[in-house]
């Protein structure tokens, strides 16, 4: 689909560390800023236990799930809006992902500095992040209103409201207030998605905390997390040592080394789950018995023929119905001959929306 995460944050808070789990693209580490400057992109399989249920049940001849990409940008330093640690080329980063993954550091360690400190302080460290962005937006969307004002001199209604809309959200960003914590219409937000801001992008606080976080430390979870509740941001715990460490494992090992920890799930997991839906991302599943059973991905409020399309053009263009056994049902019955049976299959037709879970076949003709 080309939608990705963007794993931003100050330098040495665990940003290619928790990346190199992800992917194990073996993106370089190490305690000083600036190690990462090309961006690293990696395609990671998004788990999903319905996956492997159906593929018990129906024994197909390969099992594809379905993936989404991570950005690993570089550590931002304050001043990185005026260039401070080539600031501007990391922000451009930013810029092109669909949803930004803040790492922020909650162990304490003398040998780590961040922002120049070996004080373990989430809190301004957010901040710095935020001030930067902000600033960053506020350039791009002053050189916007000089353009815009000209065009709405036009009397063209849309512009004049694109104008409208870019004033409302100057405002904010002056207000210290990002702009998708703004309180926007659905045609203000529609402007705003257009503006393309680092502000206006969901955010995932990823929090890298120690193995036995100390009393104070967390005290600093919970301030980060009470901050990404008042922002209805998402939020998640994950110990990237650990992680990397369970990475280096075969997946037996891994499985019971988690359930040793009291753990069904590991924490990278828990990360790319929240990054999936923090794009408002759903799956549907095509495949039958010894044929190819596949995950597919779209966002939630797809209809069938768009939905069509993400297995092939030809399916979009060509679209005529689909037929729909909801995942529940089909683990119900045990086969899409007794949902058939049952009347657990549906035909559906272009307006349908496809649901999360749904497995599905596509009729089409061009």
């Amino acid at each position: 689909m080309g939608l990705n995460c963007g794993i931003v944050g100050l330098p040495n808070v665990g940003k290619s560390t928790i990346f190199n789990a992800l992917t194990r693209a073996g993106a370089e580490v190490a305690n000083y800023p600036f190690c990462t400057i090309n961006p690293n992109v990696g395609v990671v399989e998004v788990p999903d236990e319905r996956l492997d249920t159906l593929a018990r049940m129906m024994q197909p001849s390969k099992v594809t799930p379905t993936n989404m990409q991570f950005v690993d940008i570089a550590g931002l330093v304050k001043g990185a809006s005026t260039g401070e640690g080539l600031g501007n080329q990391f922000l451009g980063h930013i810029r092109e992902v669909n949803a930004i993954a803040h790492v922020v550091r909650c162990f304490d360690d003398p040998d780590v500095v961040v922002s120049n400190s070996t004080t373990l302080d989430p809190g301004q460290d957010i901040d710095i992040i935020h001030t930067e962005l902000i600033l960053s937006d506020l350039q791009n969307l002053e050189k916007r209103l000089y353009k815009q004002q000209k065009a709405a001199k036009s009397g063209d209604e849309k512009e004049r409201q694109t104008l409208t809309t870019c004033s409302k959200i100057k405002i904010g960003l002056e207000k210290g207030i990002p702009a998708r914590q703004l309180s926007l219409s659905a045609e203000e937000t529609v402007i705003l998605n257009e503006l393309q801001l680092m502000t206006g992008k969901p955010v995932l606080y990823v929090l890298n905390v120690g193995e036995d976080p100390s009393p104070k430390e967390q005290q600093h979870i919970q301030t980060v997390t009470e901050l990404a509740q008042k922002e209805k941001a998402g939020v998640v715990r994950i110990n990237g040592k650990l992680e990397a460490e369970l990475n280096e494992l075969e997946p037996e090992e891994r499985k019971a080394f988690l359930a040793e920890l009291g753990l069904q799930t590991s924490g990278l997991e828990n990360l790319i789950q929240a990054s999936y839906s923090l794009l408002n991302l759903i799956t549907f599943f095509t495949g039958a018995a010894r044929c190819e059973l596949r995950a597919w991905t779209i966002k939630q409020g797809t209809k069938f023929p768009q939905a069509a399309g993400t297995i092939h053009t030809d399916f979009e263009r060509g679209f005529i119905r689909g037929e729909v056994i909801h995942y529940e049902d089909y683990v119900k019955v045990g086969s899409e001959a007794a949902a058939r049976d049952k009347g657990m299959l549906h035909v559906e037709g272009k307006e349908y929306v496809v649901q999360d879970g749904d497995i599905v076949h596509i009729r089409f003709n061009v």
